[in-house]
């Protein structure tokens, strides 16, 4: 239905070509630098798997680097740069980095819409990281990831989508040949080698970067007092309440766990108005996704809150994907 729409994706396309051709030319300046930066991105809108993605690069170099995390915050009240702390407020700095603030205690957390000034606030810090972790970068051209991670869901693969608004690219698909790796993510566990080598020759259409697969690994359920069973609350009618591009994988799981469900959707990153937590605080059992429960812990009275944590879990080659991103680290520090 949406390529009706394409007449009005075509000045979108040119446009953004226009800006790609003045950055790859050096009419516009790109910043490089000469620490390791990892770039994590997409050409899409939404709903690829960054934030796992994210926290897949800080648990592999946690344990040998000090780290930042950089992101724009979407959603956040706030302007200008800010570090981000566990006990900051989502409204004030984004669900996303709040989730990572609490998640990795070590890692310096900071969000910043220009991605040029907050790299140098954070090297300019008297703890100074050792590597810099972009999420959601692929389009701010202003700084020059050294290696740079692009990520297309396998439901909504690149390269049969289509520009805005006709469809969900933010850019034509050639972008894809800046990427130093592609992800393909949230695939199916079972997806053949077979099935693979078809999709990875599509996308080589476009790219040379090596493509690898991945799927999303759901955690155990888990509340304010740690981990329950799904069984606890499978007689249970529960509200599932999502804020995320993509909801249905999510809804799929549960299905798979026979949880019966009444569903409130909201929009990405959505700011809960106090009427909408009134009537969420009217339901007895919520489960929400991991980024939603940073926005609502604190703010429900009455209904019981649990999450469902995810990561990203590569299906084959996972030893060659961590030496390539180790290996880049090693080559900046030389």
């Amino acid at each position: 239905m949406r390529k009706i729409l394409w007449p009005f994706s075509v000045p979108y396309d040119g446009v953004t070509r226009l800006r790609n051709y003045f950055f790859d030319t050096n009419i516009f300046d790109s910043q490089e630098y000469d620490f390791p930066l990892i770039g994590i991105g997409n050409l899409s809108v939404g709903g690829t798997g960054k934030s796992p993605m994210t926290e897949y690069v800080l648990k592999l170099l946690k344990d040998t680097h000090k780290l930042a995390t950089l992101s724009r915050g979407y959603g956040r009240s706030t302007k200008g740069y800010y570090d981000v702390k566990p006990d900051s407020l989502a409204s004030e700095v984004g669900d996303e980095p709040l989730q990572f603030a609490r998640k990795f205690k070590d890692v310096q957390v900071a969000v910043c819409e220009s991605r040029v000034e907050g790299v140098s606030i954070l090297r300019k810090k008297s703890i100074q990281p050792e590597v810099v972790v972009l999420d959601d970068v692929f389009q701010h051209r202003k700084v020059s990831p050294g290696l740079l991670i692009m990520l297309t869901a396998y439901n909504d693969l690149f390269y049969k989508d289509l520009i805005l608004p006709a469809g969900n690219l933010r850019e034509s698909r050639g972008g894809a040949e800046r990427a130093d790796i592609i992800v393909v993510t949230k695939c199916p566990e079972n997806l053949s080698v077979d099935q693979q080598k078809q999709i990875e020759q599509k996308i080589k259409t476009y790219s040379d970067a090596p493509v690898f697969f991945a799927a999303i690994a759901y955690g155990s359920l888990q509340g304010e007092s740690g981990a329950v069973t799904f069984n606890s609350l499978i007689k249970e009618e529960v509200a599932v309440v999502t804020g995320i591009a993509k909801p249905k994988p999510f809804l799929d799981y549960l299905n798979q766990k026979g949880v019966r469900y009444k569903h409130f959707e909201f929009g990405d990153h959505h700011n809960f108005a106090d009427a909408e937590l009134a009537d969420l605080d009217r339901q007895k059992i919520i489960i929400t996704t991991e980024k939603d429960y940073v926005r609502l812990r604190g703010k429900l009275k009455k209904a019981a809150l649990y999450y469902i944590p995810i990561c990203f879990k590569l299906l084959n080659k996972q030893t060659d994907f961590d030496n390539r991103i180790k290996g880049f680290v090693k080559s900046k520090e030389a």
